[in-house]
This record gives structure tokens, C-alpha cells and sequence, in this order.
């Protein structure tokens, strides 16, 4: 009960939040009952969590609209093949996990160098909400570094599309972290 009341505070906050030369998900036609349209198939409030740095860039949300309203995510992205391939090794689903970007309006482009204050506000006003208990996986620096900054403890990993680590080593790294915050969770 009280896990769905902070995400209806969640959601609430998520829908009230702006900051200027972004635009909203209702903007882009995704607003719903959820924080992040990726939640339609990764909103498990009792799962282990992920935190990335953004769903994705507006233009790239109004290209896809129609797929995206079915599942929330692109599986063609690199970060939703290293997830599903991490999930498989961990042994999980998407149903059965959390995923929420530490910012919750869509950036102007692809690839956008999202400042930090921005990604703290909006982690402030909004995805703070969403951890109800659970070790987050900061995925990636951009999470990572908000979740420092807030002092929550987290488990941090590369983020799932990033250059330079083999699509096998960022899998693994990350479906070690969900075994351990899976673990984590279990244990209570």
C-alpha cells in the first residue's frame, strides 16, 4: 500500500515538473500512469531497480510513438539489448524489475549532455519517490553521480550502451548487479 502511494506521488510530481528547452511526456503524447513510459513493461514496485539517465530524446519519442505506446522501450537501442541479454543471465524478465530514468522530461536531441542540475532537479522532484525501499542500480555515470550526490546507496554499473566495453562485459556486469540487488531485497 504504501509502495503505490509513493508512486502516485511519483507520478504526480512526474506529471508537474518542467524545465525550460525540455519537453514533457505529455507534450510528446506519452503521458500515462506511470513515471516513464519503459514502466508500461519494467514497473514492478517490488523489483529490483534500475536508474539510467533519461527514456529518451523527444524527437526520437515522436518518431516512434506507435511502438513505443505498446512496449515503452526500443528493443533495437543497444541499452535494451545489453538489458535483455543481462536480464536473461540474471534469470529475470522485464515484468519483473524497475526501470526509471534520474530524469524525467525528454531531452531536445539524441545523445544530449544532460547537465547535472538538471538531472538533480528532476531526481529531487520526482524519482526519489520511486526507490521505496529498493538498493538502486545507477546505471551508468549521469545516475550514478545523482544518486552520490543525494546520498542514496547504490550499486553502480556501466550504463548498458556505453562505447569503449564489449555488449558482453556491460550484460554481465549488469546481471551481476541484479542478482546482488535482488539478493539484497530478498534478504529485507
Amino acid at each position: 500500500m504504501a509502495a503505490s502511494a509513493a508512486y502516485r506521488r511519483a507520478i504526480a510530481a512526474r506529471r508537474a515538473f518542467r524545465l525550460p528547452g525540455y519537453a514533457t511526456l505529455a507534450e510528446c503524447g506519452f503521458d500515462g500512469d506511470y513515471v516513464s513510459p519503459i514502466q508500461i513493461t519494467s514497473g514492478n514496485l517490488d523489483g529490483p531497480m534500475i536508474i539510467s539517465k533519461d527514456w529518451l530524446d523527444a524527437p526520437s519519442a515522436r518518431d516512434h510513438r506507435a511502438e513505443l505506446r505498446a512496449t515503452g522501450y526500443l528493443p533495437q537501442m543497444p541499452f535494451n539489448r545489453v538489458l535483455d541479454h543481462a536480464l536473461g543471465l540474471a534469470g529475470l524478465t522485464r515484468s519483473q524489475i524497475y526501470i526509471s530514468p534520474v530524469f524525467c522530461l525528454l531531452p531536445p536531441r539524441r545523445s544530449f549532455a544532460l547537465p547535472f542540475r538538471d538531472a538533480q532537479a528532476s531526481f529531487e522532484a520526482v524519482v526519489r519517490h520511486e526507490i521505496i525501499g529498493r538498493l538502486p542500480i545507477a546505471a551508468g555515470t549521469d545516475a550514478a553521480r545523482v544518486l552520490r550526490a543525494a546520498d542514496i546507496t547504490h550499486i553502480a554499473t556501466p550504463h548498458p550502451s556505453a562505447r569503449g566495453l564489449s555488449f558482453a562485459h556491460r550484460a554481465e556486469t549488469l546481471a551481476t548487479a541484479l542478482r546482488d540487488a535482488q539478493a539484497r531485497q530478498d534478504a529485507g
